[in-house]
């Protein structure tokens, strides 16, 4: 082998061979189930990916909706992962963040400095206001989304969908 080449089956691999089972949760005082661009894109990438959406809702911005419909979902088994799109900015209204910091959530920071990072790179000086995050919940990977389609496609395509199955693989350990 190569000096520099990874070994083919290596410890830390991300081949994207695993199905996960996705819970996604829409955070908006605007949208509705049936008007969730944000929403449907991301069910959309996850099942192209080849993950199951176990449950889909949109709930109001309110830290009590956020997990009061969160919480009881990421205790079943066969979900894996979730994932709230909007409630991520710096407004009063903005409470997806909070929500999930309220349920106990573990901060994995690197994910927020990555997203922030690829922002940047689309939105300019903007991206700093972005609360995008990544929770560690009843031992589940949570991410924290802002609402735009951009920046769902950004996450998902850029972050999520390359390393979340090595992430849920090492929770698994």
């Amino acid at each position: 082998m190569k000096a520099g080449n990874p070994p083919p089956h290596g410890r830390h691999h991300l081949d994207g061979s695993r199905s996960l089972g996705v819970v996604v949760l829409s955070v908006s005082d605007t949208h509705s189930e049936d008007d969730d661009p944000s929403g449907q894109l991301a069910q959309e990438l996850l099942t192209a990916a080849g993950h199951v959406i176990r449950h889909y809702g949109l709930v109001a911005n309110s830290v009590a909706d956020v997990r009061d419909w969160l919480e009881p979902r990421l205790g079943e088994i066969p979900v894996e992962i979730g994932l709230t799109i909007g409630g991520t900015g710096v407004s009063s209204r903005d409470l997806s963040v909070n929500a999930i910091e309220a349920m106990g959530g573990r901060p994995l920071e690197g994910f927020g400095q990555l997203y922030r990072m690829l922002s940047f790179e689309e939105v300019g000086p903007l991206a700093m206001i972005s609360r995008a995050s990544l929770f560690l919940v009843k031992q589940k990977p949570v991410f924290a989304l802002p609402g735009s389609e951009r920046a769902v496609r950004t996450a998902l395509e850029k972050l999520i969908l390359p390393g979340v199955q090595h992430l849920v693989e090492e929770l698994e350990r």
